[in-house]
């Protein structure tokens, strides 16, 4: 009998082992899919002051009530819902179910450390999409639009929300490309293209801070 109630024992504990690994780890930089057939990049992944566990992405990707799910494990199911956003500055608001997520700070060699501050003109910034990849170049400068900034990083459908980052510190998310008048972007070792937009995360989390939003007081998964 002791033995039964050893083996009963085991196989109580791998099978909660093996419910705990059923859970798909994701981070910035993760290759998302919107309500089943939207290709988008996870900006970043954390808690808010809610206690929520809150990722971020493009607005342009799907709004409000979106399902999200995670490309590669789509049998695994829904892993979040969309619940908010702003679509002048392009940000979407991911709540995620714990439950079905393990949140990583370091994504397929990508780290988020923390959130810096605007970068300045002149200063590397790097990029991670689920489409082109990891790719690095110079910030030009502010855009067009309020919250938006040049740099010259890879991007193609499917980076949108893409987490950009100056020494490892999270300073933005792609937007999209700065103009179809110039060479898109093929491969990262052709620098000759047109930059991308890039949102500043500071100005995301100001937005959603001062309206109380969904995601208000979030902090980035420490790495």
């Amino acid at each position: 009998m002791a033995m039964v109630a050893l083996l009963v024992a085991a196989m109580g504990s791998l099978a909660r082992a093996a419910a705990a690994d059923v859970r798909i780890p994701i981070g910035g930089g993760a290759g998302i899919v919107i309500n089943g057939d939207t290709m988008c990049t996870l900006t970043t992944i954390g808690g808010d002051a809610a206690g929520e566990l809150i990722g971020f992405t493009s607005a342009h990707c799907g709004g409000p009530g979106a399902q999200v799910t995670a490309e590669g494990a789509e049998n695994a199911g829904v892993l979040g819902t969309m619940v908010g956003g702003n679509d002048n500055l392009d940000y979407a608001v991911i709540k995620f179910d714990p439950a079905k997520v393990t949140p990583v700070a370091n994504f397929n060699g990508f780290l988020i450390s923390g959130i810096g501050p605007d970068p300045a003109v002149g200063e590397i910034a790097c990029k991670q999409g689920r489409t082109t990849g990891n790719s690095c170049g110079v910030t030009w400068g502010m855009g067009q639009t309020p919250g938006s900034i040049l740099m010259q990083v890879c991007g193609q459908p499917g980076d949108s929300g893409a987490p950009v980052t100056v020494n490892n510190q999270l300073v933005g998310m792609i937007h999209g490309a700065f103009s179809d008048n110039l060479p898109t972007c093929v491969i990262k070792y052709i620098p000759l293209h047109t930059p991308a937009v890039v949102m500043s995360f500071n100005a995301v989390l100001a937005d959603i801070n001062t309206k109380h939003r969904p995601g208000a007081g979030f902090s980035p998964l420490p790495g």
